[in-house]
């Protein structure tokens, strides 16, 4: 634990500084940036200062956690009253959505990605920050990967340098005018490619849950794997030299138990490109037991409050997973128990979770309540007793196994088809329970083989979204949800309310 030490002394001192400027000088009317040109001098005090930027990655988890149900891998039916939310989960299942009724929905990415980039900006006008060339290229690199979060699911957005953030005298500052996603996809990639030879090539200990190298690499590897949705241009080739870039570093390595990815102590796991530090009690936030299980299951884990029984994967991606697979434990189903064995009913039922939800929305009562299968892929954290709901794991942005199913889609698609499925199987042959074989892909290995191997290795890391898009399947029909109607719904609705905010803004096309 001692990084996350680190991590949040180095938050505290930055924010403390932010409040102390706040409340002390009542003429300064500057609200969102460090103004102490003073402070930064040395290298302690500038890792002080990007410490809290750092703290905001790990709003990831919050900001994707809910709507990736608009994908096949994760369902929030509603169950008698309990998440019928004014219907919003139903109109992201059936995609369905609009711009003013789920305004709150889109929003919040919106805001974690540029009140992000706001601070950044603030912080790189101080000459000191600009002066160390580490820093600066950390601070590069986190902003093009919120540029990149604001072009992945918006399309046209915006972007905003420390040039936009510099307001002169007597002045006051300009709305930013609206990129195509073409510009955003180019900023993002000239960032990170200017920044890239200042970064640390060391993975772990300091670095840990910073932007160094290698996840640079990785974010370039996403942007140029996406490249035809984004561009119209495919960059298979980009994709592949970023992630062969990152396998030979020689640094990471597949994580010989694939849940300790995922455990409560998971900082140490070889398999992690980029992780964002949490804690139940000092850095809160991963709350994903509670919005999964059984409100019963408090019992089973011996947890401090009654989980919400909200998000759940429905029957048809449950069922992807083969008996062998050890990656099918992941899901909770069939009969519950008590941490000390004893098998648990919820009312007069036995309470057997069951995978098969027959409809969005059901009835009050236990039959619906058991609907679903439930995620146990980060590790439950027993005898939680805190006062929040929060756990200790870390939440996973980028691991490796990731990267080996990106080079082999990439050589795929470009015809290396043997090296496609070796890429593949290096991964799939170590999902097998022990003492079973899965069956190895070969070179007639298809697309569809290779989405549903990567819904199965990343379920609910929040790739998925993705993935459909770039694989086609987005839109077509699955589980309770009927195929899309003619509108592309690909792109989220840039949020009514920054367009009030800024004229300069213009929806999507769908939405219009």
């Amino acid at each position: 634990m001692k990084m996350k030490s680190i991590f949040y002394k180095a938050g505290f001192v930055a924010v403390s500084l932010v409040a102390l400027q706040a409340c002390t000088n009542l003429d300064e009317k500057v609200y969102d940036r460090v103004v102490d040109t003073n402070y930064g001098k040395n290298q302690d005090q500038l890792e002080s200062l990007i410490g809290p930027i750092y703290g905001s990655l790990g709003d990831y988890y919050g900001n994707f956690a809910g709507l990736n149900a608009v994908t096949d891998e994760q369902i929030v039916p509603t169950r008698g009253g309990d998440w019928k939310d004014g219907d919003q989960w139903r109109r992201l299942e059936m995609h369905t959505w609009n711009p003013s009724q789920d305004d709150g929905q889109f929003n919040g990415i919106w805001t974690w990605a540029y009140g992000n980039t706001a601070r950044i900006n603030q912080l790189l006008l101080n000459p000191d920050v600009k002066g160390t060339a580490s820093v600066y290229a950390q601070l590069r690199v986190v902003r093009a990967f919120y540029h990149y979060i604001a072009m992945d699911n918006f399309g046209n957005a915006i972007i905003i340098t420390e040039k936009d953030a510099e307001i002169k005298e007597g002045g006051s500052p300009s709305l930013p005018k609206q990129a195509t996603r073409k510009q955003m996809y180019d900023f993002i990639e000239s960032e990170i490619t200017a920044a890239m030879p200042d970064l640390s090539e060391e993975n772990g200990g300091l670095m840990y849950g910073r932007m160094n190298k290698w996840a640079a690499h990785m974010i370039l590897a996403k942007l140029y794997l996406n490249a035809q949705v984004y561009t119209g241009t495919p960059q298979w080739q980009k994709a592949i030299d970023h992630c062969t870039a990152i396998i030979d570093s020689g640094l990471f390595s597949l994580n010989p138990d694939f849940f300790n990815n995922f455990a409560v102590k998971n900082e140490g796991s070889p398999e992690t490109i980029l992780a964002t530090p949490m804690d139940k009690t000092k850095r809160t936030g991963l709350s994903i037991q509670f919005a999964t299980l059984h409100y019963k299951h408090q019992l089973t884990y011996d947890i401090g409050g009654a989980p919400w029984n909200g998000y759940a994967t429905a029957a048809e991606f449950y069922n992807k997973f083969e008996d062998d697979d050890l990656r099918k434990d992941m899901w909770i189903v069939g009969q519950q128990y008590d941490i000390d064995g004893k098998p648990l009913k919820d009312d007069d039922l036995d309470m057997i979770i069951d995978p098969v939800i027959p409809q969005f929305e059901m009835p009050a009562g236990p039959v619906g309540r058991l609907k679903g299968a439930r995620s146990q892929k980060y590790e439950i954290q027993l005898h939680n007793h805190t006062s929040g709901n929060s756990q200790d794991n870390d939440f996973i942005v980028y691991r490796l196994a990731d990267v080996y199913l990106m080079r082999g889609e990439a050589q795929w698609r470009l015809g290396a088809k043997g090296l496609a499925a070796d890429d593949f199987n290096y991964v799939r042959s170590r999902r097998a329970v022990e003492g079973k074989i899965l069956t190895p892909f070969t070179a007639a290995m298809t697309e569809q083989d290779m989405l549903d191997e990567r819904g199965r290795e990343l379920a609910w890391e929040y790739h998925r979204r993705q993935d459909q898009i770039r694989f086609g399947t987005y839109g077509n029909a699955f589980g309770l949800k009927t195929e899309a109607d003619a509108k592309d719904f690909s792109l989220f609705p840039i949020p009514q309310s920054q367009i009030n905010l800024n004229p300069n803004l213009i929806q999507n096309e769908a939405y219009r």
